[in-house]
């Protein structure tokens, strides 16, 4: 959903990948402590620090890929690691988002069945040669939804993040849907 972003950061990113000398794989193992961050932030009750939190760790799920990329050093290896320490920093943030008691032990556990789902529907369609980023709820825009989320609680009741990460949850299964269709169309 946000690809007609990604030529905008590639421009904004190369710069800083071009002296960034690190292997790609440790800036993809830095991401889930971040997430750590974060969700420690939101568990001891301070939103706006766990949003920003999220927001630098998204920036390093990016910075990993554009590094490997502008360096050559992209490999199959390197896709895989992004994708696992990815889940693993969803649920890490999500528990955290439970423990400040922002949203609901049953929400948080549909909020990381729904992330890992929509995952694995794109892997296992890539595993028939369909390349399925199709859908309205992809990481970044969970990402951000959580967020968004942060700050209208912020201002206004922490009823709100609850309601939001419901339909979170509803946007994330759509997409899961939507990929299945994709792939269904794309195979058949």
């Amino acid at each position: 959903m946000l690809d007609f972003l990604r030529p905008t950061l590639t421009k904004i990113l190369n710069p800083l990948a071009k002296v960034l000398k690190i292997n790609p794989n440790i800036l993809t193992l830095i991401s889930p402590f971040i997430a750590l961050l974060s969700a420690y932030f939101y568990a001891e009750g301070f939103l706006i620090l766990g949003a920003i939190v999220i927001l630098f760790s998204g920036f390093f799920d990016v910075i990993d890929g554009a590094v490997a990329r502008y360096h050559g050093k992209s490999t199959e290896f390197g896709a895989f690691l992004d994708s696992t320490m990815d889940r693993f920093s969803d649920a890490i943030v999500i528990i955290g988002l439970v423990l400040g008691g922002y949203c609901t032990w049953f929400t948080g556990i549909l909020l990381v069945h729904s992330a890992i789902t929509v995952s694995y529907v794109r892997a296992r369609a890539d595993t028939y040669g369909v390349v399925a980023n199709v859908g309205i709820a992809e990481r970044a825009v969970r990402l951000l939804v959580i967020v968004l989320a942060s700050v209208i609680t912020f201002f206004t009741s922490p009823i709100y993040f609850e309601y939001i990460m419901i339909i979170l949850v509803i946007l994330s299964y759509l997409t899961v849907a939507q990929r299945i269709y994709y792939v269904y169309k794309n195979i058949n």
